[in-house]
């Protein structure tokens, strides 16, 4: 066990400042540009169906980068780690702003997603690396706000970009704090010699194979939805990754020098911190995935508008940050997890019951709900999963620790939609037969005139009362559904509720300390 770190030095923490501002222009970049893919689309003029893969070419590179950045953390350090892949986002973005096609914009996406993958454990691994344990919970609530912040300030930042100046400078804001980033973080954060020759160990074929599983089970959540997830497509892909990923887990607990350090996983409280990190991303992104698309599409509300609505959730979170992380270093993380989940679930579970004309107003509370819960449901996980391993552990766990989450909102999000699509038709179906039945509910239901509903007026065709009912008998549908979706994250935060007491006894003292200087 090492002795604990000394006092971190002003450089230290305006080093780790600048890693947290890295990570959330990361985060905020794929929010930012899936409020204005229509621009884009527009502009470059990319078709329905490859638009898509603006976000999805992010995301795999980025889903893939997390579990290595152990791996480069060791090869460069943690501090030459930052620097290299701010620095690649920083000029990815760049080339995002000026791309003139399609194919060089996907092209620019893959790197900046790769780039932003090794950002956002980076950040979490410099919490325990960087700081004594006394300092765990002021650095881990910064690294919190920001991780969780930006999901929900991305829509009104993104819709505000768009109608004010371009699509371009959805990638054109990295750039000024990438550089600042860039420049600065050699010196501030503590010196310590890379070990290039440690490239000589990478495992080729262990690295193809988390590529492939990763790749697959993206690429296969994304079609699920609308293509079946029993479909012949989905379910190659599906076993594709499944296939890769117990390949590579055999090579790996097998490799002298592996990859990723899955044998951290044997620790329990690590386990139930990652399983606790996925249950979080199901309901983080499923939430900030589904109230946009629930106010865009039956409240009609614009970019901007639905941002607005938004932000009541990032201002619980910054409100409660500075409360969750004093609560954190004095009560068992257990119990503050367990605190957490129970609120979460209470906020999405709110939701589930909101009425079709549901707004600011109506969603305030629940929003508020979660808005807190998430600082619980983030920071005391964290100190469960990350708190009793070793220095030499930290990096690879980070990464398991940060996928594990971006997995949960991956298979939420796709979760979802097989909701959304595959439920909204029977609910209009059943609406209609209720109307043809005179069913006054069902008028009321659909915000109809019950006074049209119950005195049709003369000389009015079916097809003309067809085509007046339909947008309101969808949209009442797609409100349903929307709730039988919130219904669902609501029960994925109340699994992470019953995983709590599974996790062991938390640490109270820690082998970790931070880098000698």
């Amino acid at each position: 066990m090492r002795e604990p770190a000394p006092e971190p030095s002003w450089a230290t923490w305006c080093g780790f400042v600048l890693m947290c501002l890295g990570m959330f222009m990361a985060i905020l970049d794929i929010q930012v540009v899936a409020t204005s893919l229509p621009a884009i689309q527009d502009a470059l003029a990319i078709s329905r169906d490859a638009m898509s893969w603006i976000q999805t070419a992010y995301l795999i590179a980025e889903i893939i980068a997390i579990p290595l950045t152990g791996w480069l953390t060791r090869v460069l350090t943690l501090r030459w780690l930052f620097v290299s892949a701010i620095s690649l986002f920083t000029l990815a973005s760049i080339g995002c702003a000026f791309s003139g096609n399609f194919p060089v914009l996907v092209s620019f996406r893959v790197l900046q997603g790769f780039a932003g993958g090794a950002l956002i454990p980076a950040v979490f691994s410099a919490v325990f690396l960087l700081f004594p344990i006394r300092l765990h919970p002021i650095a881990t609530t910064m690294a919190g706000v920001m991780a969780v912040l930006a999901p929900t300030v991305g829509p009104v930042v993104g819709g505000w970009i768009t109608e004010t100046w371009s699509w371009h400078w959805l990638f054109l804001i990295n750039v000024a704090p990438g550089v600042i980033a860039a420049t600065a973080t050699p010196f501030l954060l503590p010196d310590e010699r890379p070990r290039f020759a440690d490239l000589a160990t990478l495992d080729g074929y262990s690295l193809t194979l988390l590529a492939v599983s990763l790749a697959s089970l993206e690429v296969g959540l994304k079609e699920a939805p609308h293509a079946g997830w029993l479909s012949p497509l989905c379910l190659l892909l599906f076993l594709s990754s499944a296939a890769a990923a117990t390949a590579f887990a055999f090579r790996t607990l097998e490799a002298r020098h592996p990859v990723v350090e899955l044998s951290t996983l044997k620790n329990r409280s690590f386990a139930i911190g990652c399983a606790l990190s996925f249950c979080l991303g199901v309901g983080l992104f499923g939430s900030v995935y589904l109230m946009p698309v629930f106010l865009a599409y039956v409240r009609g509300h614009d970019a901007f508008e639905i941002g607005t609505i938004m932000l009541v959730t990032g201002v619980a979170q910054l409100v409660t940050a500075p409360i969750a992380g004093t609560m954190e270093s004095r009560f068992d993380p257990r119990l503050l997890s367990a605190a957490g989940f129970s609120l979460f679930a209470l906020g999405l579970g709110c939701s589930a019951f909101q009425s079709r004309v549901a707004d600011f107003d109506e969603m305030f509370w629940p929003q508020v709900l979660r808005g807190v819960a998430i600082m619980f449901c983030l920071l005391p996980p964290t100190r469960l999963a990350l708190g009793a391993l070793t220095e030499a552990q930290v990096p690879d766990a980070s990464g398991l620790f940060n996928l594990m989450r971006n997995l949960g909102g991956a298979i939420g999000i796709a979760l979802i939609d097989t909701i959304l699509y595959g439920r909204t038709g029977g609910h209009a179906e059943a609406l209609r037969d209720r109307l043809i039945a005179g069913d006054i509910t069902a008028a009321q239901a659909i915000g109809l005139d019950l006074n049209l509903f119950t005195h049709r007026p003369a000389g009015v065709s079916d097809a003309a009362v067809e085509a007046y009912l339909r947008p309101m008998v969808e949209k009442a549908a797609f409100a349903i559904s929307t709730n039988e979706a919130w219904a669902l994250l609501a029960c994925a935060a109340l699994l992470g509720l019953l995983l709590v007491p599974f996790a062991g006894r938390p640490p109270q003292s820690t082998a970790k300390t931070a880098i000698e200087h």
